[in-house]
């Protein structure tokens, strides 16, 4: 087996393992959402539920549309590498990527924690009132319009050029690329994910179909054209939710 054809095979069975492990961590931390909805509400530290629960809620909505640029990079490495295994380093690699959306994560719990205790928001599945929700709706919608939007879509778009230009070796390389790209996704989806505020914090149904509208909009060939639809849809939405509440 040559060289080249031995790598091509480490490559394959380790974006098989990487897809294995993110579709067990996706699946684990959706069951985690649907079980744990009940108790959400309860606990003396708020502050941390809401951190963990945002932190969960980042790695089951992040993980799908972040897959390509992971089976890139196990590409690049073993390639790079010559034929080393490329799980580990695709892990650090996702560990500066969920390390930005930590960082979210903090500044949504907090939000969310501030919201509920200044009674701007409550309830089981707090939400904001039918303006406050209104207006959200509508900036998230008009954001899918914005040129910062369709640069950091456009970079989510195109791992092989990011990874050809600015490509690191080491642990260390694979943490900085992954925060890299993690900076660019969260400018990319940030508006979208304060949805949730004017939607339900827990609602799993808009989750779901961020999820996938996520996906689409950074994999399919027309992707920034339906990511603009979704944007219209939204102005519309919330401009109803305006005008009814």
């Amino acid at each position: 087996m040559t060289a080249a054809s031995a790598a091509g095979v480490q490559t394959r069975r380790d974006q098989r393992r990487v897809l294995g492990a993110a579709a067990l961590a996706s699946g684990v931390a959706w069951l985690v959402l649907i079980t744990a909805k009940p108790h959400i509400h309860g606990g003396a530290a708020p502050l941390v539920t809401a951190f963990v629960m945002w932190t969960v809620m980042m790695v089951a909505m992040m993980l799908p549309p972040v897959l390509p640029w992971v089976l890139f990079f196990t590409s690049a490495r073993v390639e790079r590498s010559g034929g080393s295994r490329a799980v580990l380093p695709a892990g650090v690699f996702l560990g500066g990527y969920f390390a930005v959306w930590t960082v979210f994560a903090v500044a949504a719990a907090f939000l969310q924690v501030g919201l509920v205790e200044g009674g701007i928001m409550a309830g089981f599945n707090p939400q904001l009132d039918g303006r406050l929700a209104g207006a959200v709706l509508i900036a998230a919608g008009v954001f899918q319009f914005s040129p910062l939007k369709a640069a950091c879509l456009t970079h989510c778009r195109t791992p092989l050029g990011f990874f050809l230009a600015r490509w690191r070796d080491g642990p260390r390389g694979a943490f900085q690329m992954g925060f890299a790209h993690g900076r660019y996704c969260l400018g990319c989806c940030w508006l979208l994910m304060i949805v949730a505020f004017a939607v339900g914090v827990m609602n799993l149904a808009w989750m779901a179909l961020l999820t996938l509208g996520l996906s689409v909009e950074k994999i399919a060939p027309r992707g920034p054209a339906l990511g603009r639809a979704f944007g219209a849809v939204l102005v519309a939405w919330g401009g109803l939710t305006i005008v009814g509440g």
